[in-house]
């Protein structure tokens, strides 16, 4: 059964409030990191994981895709690393009996929190149609069930094949393949959810949809503009980069509603004075920008720096680099001339001033760097706002040189990667040419559906089978009440996990959970010991290798799942070797190097130490894979969102205590909150405003065009330095507020951080014993 881990708390009884904090890391950091990952996994497991991650022979912490430095330290973790680390290594074994003690009806009232505490899946288990149990079968059992329903249909478009960031290349390079042999290009992912409108904007504008810059970049930075992110939270080892940064001379700024902790101050647990000195001062400016203002502070921006160029012609602009690699410049300087700064300062909440001084560091810096995540591209206008970034670059010839450049922030760890080896369902027809030549069959050529029309086609009764490679696809899309009302009308719903989450209770009428390695286990194929590779946000591909020996010995890896699943539904339909490509991990890399560009050679590449950086052309040499072969200047029309009196605009966040939608413990200590997560964090003016006191509580109603009231009961009101008329809950508690039509334009990423709402008043909830 394994270690007994911390007490399971399964409600927000005794939720307790104190101010946020004005640092990250330090003291605090080491208390948490190293009693919670001997809990979790005792010293010797313990110290057999943290030693090896992110080292250049080990594995890949699965915590985010944080590049790694080229000389590694040797604790080359963060705290919500250790814990991501401790949550999947746990030796806490499912025993076989809790599926005969544990209906799907009571689990489905459990939280996240608990089902993740119940400890690793270890054997297949299947819920029969009609059954309100889940029920141990072979794995031979379990892939004839799959066959059976995927052959059953009546096209291949009525199945959907979801797939979570954790997923190795390798993983990723098989499953697509699979799925395209079936016969449809339905393949999801979380990057529909997170850094689709990245991908979008970027790729029209530069042609790569990946960051431009390198891990050395940041040291090598004048300025770095950090928009919409929360790295102390997100991905901690991101502060020690700012801090090499700031002792290089680089000026930190920090755009976002919310003041972060992790950018305010990073006293680093690796350095004595990030123990008991003060640390280091990051932000040199935060500007507390209004939810959703960003496009119209960005356009600003580039104004100031146009009319910065005509005070003193030939001194500004990089003449140069826009003439030889930009267009559009002529269309944006046109309209940028007639932008209102009355409509920028109502959108942003800013004041002119402030966006001076930003506008003068962006001057005077020879090198700047603008990095994003979640904060810009979940809104209605997450591309055009992510094409101003493009522009403000281009207008100084910030890409293509060192310390330069456009970093969106991936979350999970091969997120990228898995995009690169062909999980998408707008896959260009090079690469589905590449698929034929490779292994002679013809990919379907038809563009699939993302996450948001996946759960519509299930809905609307079109996609009757959902199989999800890892993720918990129920909890983290929007307007959760549909989404799982969508999954239930399902004929199958098959989850490839570790362990157990909210997608494995909310099912389709029959259910398949199938337990997979983890990152942290050693993967023997035929008693060959394997290794699999991730590629993180600056496009560096390397090696990992899980130092633990496998939690039980009926659970397979994830490769030999998806090999053995597809020879089960394909057979001989298409001239791939299935088993044998799930045997020998090579032989998928050396289909890899053909089929993607970039991977020529990746099997000898690969075993070099550092691995090896994919090509960029952006980055590269200034060459721009896009429709005219040039940097592409855009025109977007500045769209805001008007408020209704007495409402609010809200943004979904996370928890420092939290990865996606796996909750660690019930906590967010650099926000002060503890013993709970069902709060909301609201302006004190705003309060006072709206009739209401720190500390009562509200039912939240989202408002949306379609009429439809969304209501998120009785969260606890916190009184929280927030920008006015903002408001923030967490994810993905608060994703049933979201409506499922609320999305980005041109990405379908649903709109999580611009949602309207109103405060009714509530009574507290009345909480029973903490379970467990």
């Amino acid at each position: 059964m394994g270690r007994k881990k911390h007490p399971i708390e399964d409600s927000d009884v005794g939720i307790s409030v104190s101010p946020p904090k004005r640092s990250a890391a330090g003291l605090p950091s080491l208390s948490e990191t190293l009693p919670h990952a001997m809990a979790d996994m005792g010293p010797s497991r313990a110290w057999k994981t943290l030693r090896a991650v992110n080292q250049k022979d080990g594995f890949d912490c699965m915590s985010c895709a944080w590049p790694d430095p080229p000389e590694r330290k040797a604790a080359e973790f963060c705290e919500n690393g250790a814990k991501a680390i401790g949550w999947e290594a746990e030796p806490l074994r499912i025993p076989t009996q809790f599926w005969a003690d544990n209906t799907l009806s009571a689990l489905e009232s459990k939280s996240e929190y608990w089902l993740g505490q119940q400890g690793r899946l270890v054997e297949p288990v299947y819920k029969a149609a009609g059954s309100d149990h889940y029920e141990p079968v072979s794995w031979d059992r379990a892939f004839e069930v799959i066959a059976q329903e995927l052959n059953g249909l009546g096209t291949p478009d009525q199945a959907t094949f979801y797939t979570s960031g954790r997923t190795s290349n390798e993983a990723a390079f098989l499953y697509q393949l699979f799925v395209r042999a079936f016969g449809t290009n339905n393949l999801p992912d979380c990057s529909n959810m997170c850094h689709e409108s990245t991908g979008v904007a970027m790729g029209e504008t530069i042609g790569v949809g990946k960051s431009a810059i390198t891990y050395a970049d940041f040291a090598k930075a004048d300025l770095i503009i950090i928009m919409g992110q929360n790295p102390g939270t997100c991905h901690p080892r991101m502060l020690t980069a700012l801090e090499e940064a700031k002792e290089a001379g680089a000026e930190i700024v920090a755009v976002n509603p919310l003041p972060e902790a992790g950018l305010i101050n990073f006293r680093n647990p690796q350095r004595p004075r990030g123990l008991v000195g003060k640390g280091t001062d990051l932000a040199d400016q935060f500007l507390q920008i209004r939810i959703a203002g960003d496009m119209a502070l960005l356009q600003a921006l580039s104004k100031r720096v146009l009319d910065a160029e005509r005070a003193a012609p030939g001194t500004v602009l990089d003449r140069t680099f826009i003439d030889e690699h930009c267009q559009g410049f002529v269309g944006l300087a046109a309209h940028l001339a007639t932008l209102s700064e009355r409509d920028v300062l109502t959108a942003t909440g800013l004041g002119s001033a402030e966006i001076d001084e930003l506008a003068a560091r962006y001057v005077r810096a020879d090198k700047a760097i603008i990095t994003w995540a979640m904060g810009i591209t979940q809104h209605k206008k997450a591309v055009p706002t992510i094409k101003e970034i493009i522009n403000l670059l281009l207008l100084r010839g910030n890409i293509g040189k060192p310390g330069a450049g456009p970093c969106p922030i991936r979350g999970h760890s091969n997120v990228q990667g898995d995009r690169t080896m062909g999980i998408w369902e707008k896959m260009p027809p090079r690469f589905l040419e590449a698929i034929k030549r490779e292994f002679g069959f013809a990919p379907p050529q038809k563009p699939g559906v993302d996450a948001v029309d996946s759960i519509r086609g299930m809905r609307d009764g079109r996609i009757k089978v959902l199989i999800a490679l890892g993720g918990n696809l129920v909890h983290a899309i929007s307007d959760t009440k549909v989404a799982e009302a969508a999954v239930r009308k399902t004929r199958l719903s098959v989850q490839i996990s570790t362990k157990l989450n909210r997608s494995h209770v909310v099912v389709g009428e029959q259910a398949l959970i199938l337990p997979t390695l983890g990152r942290t286990e050693i993967d023997r194929q035929g008693g060959v010991a394997q290794f699999v590779t991730v590629e993180d946000t600056v496009c560096a591909v390397h090696r990992s290798v899980g130092p633990l020996e496998q939690i039980a010995p009926n659970v397979l890896s994830e490769v030999a799942i998806v090999s053995r699943m597809a020879q089960a539904v394909l057979g001989d339909k298409v001239p791939v070797d299935w088993v044998g490509l799930g045997r020998n991990y090579d032989a998928i890399r050396d289909h890899i190097s053909r089929v993607v560009p970039g991977f020529e050679d990746f099997n000898a590449r690969i075993r070099e130490e550092d691995g090896f950086v994919l090509p960029h052309g952006p980055r590269d040499s200034r060459t721009f894979p896009t429709a005219t072969g040039k940097a592409m200047f855009s025109v977007n029309e500045l769209e805001t969102i008007t408020i209704p009196k007495g409402r609010l605009l809200l943004q979904t966040i996370r928890s420092h205590d939290q990865f996606n939608t796996t909750t660690y413990a019930m906590n967010d200590r650099y926000r002060g909150i503890k013993k709970g997560r069902m709060v909301l964090l609201v302006n004190p003016s705003d309060l006072a405003e709206l009739g209401f006191e720190h500390g009562g509580y509200v039912d939240v109603h989202s408002e949306a065009d379609d009429g439809v009231d969304r209501v998120l009961p009785q969260l606890r009101l916190v009184a929280y330095p927030s920008a006015r008329g903002c408001a923030a809950a967490y994810y993905p508690e608060a994703n049933v507020l979201v409506p499922l039509d609320s999305t980005a334009e041109e990405s379908n990423t649903p709109a999580s951080k611009s949602v309207i709402i109103r405060l009714e008043p509530a009574a507290a909830p009345v909480y029973g014993s903490a379970a467990g």
